[in-house]
């Protein structure tokens, strides 16, 4: 089984699939050969704010695990969307990241890098009904972004380097079932 079976496999697990543009930037292929859009820095960082909201560090007890934005989850959604997706898809994309923005403005009255994790938490929890298309997206960019992540494989998944060492003969205890392979 390759990389991209084996994401289309979770995908399914997890209840979705991932789309073509998604597997292309996960695989490092450039589908978009036409123009994109440009992000600001200020777009950057508003990207990594909503992804810590999705996927925020947990401090638990013996199984701290680092959030999306310490795995620079932005920078694989800006390259995703630069290099895999048509213009007027990342169009329609980085005008729902403005609208989220505004709708934070028009209910908090400053925009989402400023507010506390409650505030945080209630404009993703507006966006799910109010920017249905752009948050959908961007769960899917974040969760994908972050668990191919060396920091999503390693901390937050149980990491088992593949190929491991080649045992040809393991006796076997008594009753116990075979590897599978």
């Amino acid at each position: 089984m390759n990389r991209r079976e084996a994401l289309e496999r979770v995908a399914i697990l997890m209840g979705s699939t991932l789309s073509a543009p998604m597997i292309a930037g996960v695989m490092g292929q450039v589908t978009n050969k036409g123009k994109s859009v440009a992000v600001t820095a200020e777009q950057e960082n508003l990207l990594a704010e909503i992804a810590d909201i999705i996927i925020p560090t947990t401090d638990s007890p013996g199984e701290a695990s680092p959030g999306a934005k310490a795995a620079s989850v932005e920078k694989f959604i800006v390259r995703v969307m630069r290099d895999c997706y048509k213009k007027e898809d990342q169009e329609v994309f980085y005008k729902g990241l403005a609208k989220f923005e505004a709708d934070s403005k028009t209910k908090f009255g400053k925009g989402f890098v400023g507010l506390d994790i409650a505030q945080k938490n209630e404009m993703v929890k507006l966006s799910i009904t109010e920017n249905k298309d752009f948050f959908q997206k961007m769960k899917e960019l974040t969760t994908t972004g972050y668990f191919t992540s060396e920091i999503g494989a390693t901390k937050a998944l149980e990491y088992l380097p593949i190929p491991g060492k080649y045992e040809g003969c393991i006796p076997l205890k008594k009753g116990q079932k075979a590897w599978a392979l």
